[in-house]
């Protein structure tokens, strides 16, 4: 019973926190950590205990699936060489290079676990990065760039980790099997997640009910993960490949859907977030009240892992996008504040945690493992020194380089998709033949609405209301009819946004704005 106490306090403890962080301008999950950590020392709060292997298959594929919805296969298309560079191999020289430098500082570790620490410590938060850069404005060029490093590298940060801790637990060494291991995980893992895709979508079809449909992009995260990690496959990658199909096989008509499930994943997106951040918290606590005053131990290397791991980041960033694009023609002023700012949000976080609460405490043997203790320590602190600092100066840093006011042309893209939505629409209701079987003074309502479409897609909802009309209130089946009308141009209108979606070049991510308000606009006619 305390055990459930505990979680449903931690749960209200999220909601408290998220209002304050918007009050006092911080990322609400350091708060939430910071204060499950003081407390943990509190008399009355138990100690919370989950076994390590239930963490990644607890947190992970809810908040991956709501992150990757946010993507679309063209963004992948497009940025796949980026995508290698850094999910894959910058992961694996970060890990590298934290594990020599663990190593040389703490000798004490074994030669797998300071693989695991540089596992846990080495993919940067897509969630983390998009709750902070949207609130700045950040240049949406940067900002995919960062959401789509995000979705994979925890995949290659899981195999080394999994890898790293079977060989701890067995004594035994990390081989050269990672790379084969990786390539065969993700290929099975994608077939996975193309045929729980292909499930998802005949359930759609098959239960009408708006709830129940719902509830499936739940329950399919879990699904697909458990059945990828039991084939030993990659339950990342599989859980990522649902979300981006499930994307690909949107359907226009879907629009009560789209805000359902919207409105759904936010909530459960910063509940599990809140949990896994106050968990860390409470374990933090734990190894505070362990160590002691042997803590001290632990100051410099943990220091020198903080240093690496930013070092790291920053020559990549400058070896692999600002020489590239300088010697491409990009201005060399433009491509050093874009590297500036990619390497500033190279922010840890729930990878990181769910890795370091998935570390076993003891071997196959029962004997304890040391130096456990250290790499929870590290992991907290290169956490607080990648998402706190960055999360209180980037507001700054965008300021002082100026490049919220550099990015034109995410105006102009916006522009054109609701103009482009707009037009679509206009062309429907010129062919609607029951448009001409309405009054004229209602006739006149429903094509000013669509030729006005793409000005109430761009300005703010809540400030553009429908046409009133005192008329156009006393007729119910007359309104009926013009909603219907209105509501088909507005279908094509989705339509062809799903096709944009899905075209290389095209930002998912601003297609999805738009969606919403026409989503929106379509639950909202009158009545």
């Amino acid at each position: 019973m305390e055990f459930f106490l505990l979680i449903i306090a931690l749960l209200f403890a999220t909601i408290l926190i998220v209002g304050l962080g918007e009050r006092i301008k911080l990322p609400y999950p350091i708060l939430m950590l910071i204060v499950a950590t003081l407390a943990g020392f509190l008399p009355f709060i138990p100690e919370l205990h989950i076994e390590p292997e239930l963490i990644l298959p607890i947190f992970l594929p809810p908040l991956l699936f709501a992150t990757a919805q946010r993507s679309s296969w063209s963004v992948f298309r497009l940025r796949w060489k980026a995508l290698i560079r850094l999910a894959v191999v910058l992961i694996v020289v970060t890990a590298g290079a934290v594990a020599a430098t663990s190593l040389v500082f703490a000798p004490f570790l074994s030669i797998p676990l300071a693989i695991a620490l540089g596992a846990i410590v080495a993919p940067p938060d897509p969630v983390s990065v998009d709750a902070i850069a949207t609130k700045v404005k950040m240049p949406r060029r940067l900002t995919s760039l960062l959401e789509t490093e995000g979705l994979f590298n925890d995949a290659m940060a899981i195999v080394l980790f999994q890898l790293a801790v079977t060989a701890m637990l067995n004594g035994t060494e990390v081989g050269f099997n990672l790379v084969p291991s990786f390539l065969i995980g993700a290929a099975l893992a994608i077939l996975v997640g193309f045929i729980m895709a292909w499930i998802v979508g005949a359930l759609n079809r098959f239960v009408p009910n708006l709830a129940a449909r719902c509830a499936a992009t739940l329950v399919a995260p879990y699904a697909v993960y458990m059945l990828a990690e039991e084939i030993h496959a990659s339950g990342v990658v599989a859980v990522v490949v649902l979300a981006l199909e499930l994307g690909r096989r949107d359907r226009p008509q879907d629009s009560q859907e789209r805000l359902t499930r919207r409105a759904f994943w936010e909530v459960l997106e910063m509940l599990a977030t809140g949990l896994a951040f106050g968990m860390m918290g409470l374990e933090m606590n734990s190894v505070i009240q362990e160590e002691g005053s042997n803590l001290i131990r632990f100051i410099p290397g943990v220091a020198a892992i903080c240093v690496v791991v930013i070092l790291v980041r920053t020559l990549w960033m400058f070896g692999t996008y600002h020489l590239p694009n300088t010697l491409r023609g990009m201005n060399k002023v433009s491509a050093a504040k874009d590297s500036l700012v990619l390497t500033w949000c190279g922010m840890r976080g729930l990878a990181t945690l769910a890795l370091a609460l998935a570390l076993p405490k003891v071997t196959a043997d029962g004997t304890p493992i040391e130096g456990r203790n250290f790499v929870v320590v590290a992991a907290c602190t290169v956490l607080l020194a990648t998402l706190v600092v960055p999360g209180l100066t980037l507001p700054v840093l965008m300021r002082v380089l100026k490049l919220r006011d550099n990015d034109q042309a995410t105006k102009k893209a916006r522009r054109a998709l609701a103009r482009r939505a707009e037009d679509v629409a206009v062309k429907t209701l010129k062919t609607n033949m029951d448009l001409h079987d309405l009054p004229e003074n209602y006739r006149h309502v429903v094509t000013r609405r669509m030729h006005d479409l793409h000005n109430i897609l761009l300005s703010d909802p809540d400030t553009h209301d429908a046409i009133t009309d005192e008329k156009y209130t006393q007729l119910r089946a007359v309104i009926t009819k013009a909603d219907a009308i209105q509501s088909t141009a507005l279908a094509a209108a989705r339509d062809e946004l799903l096709q944009a979606r899905r075209e290389p070049g095209v930002d998912p991510h601003m297609v999805d704005e738009i969606m919403l308000r026409i989503d929106r606009r379509t639950a909202t006619l009158d009545r």
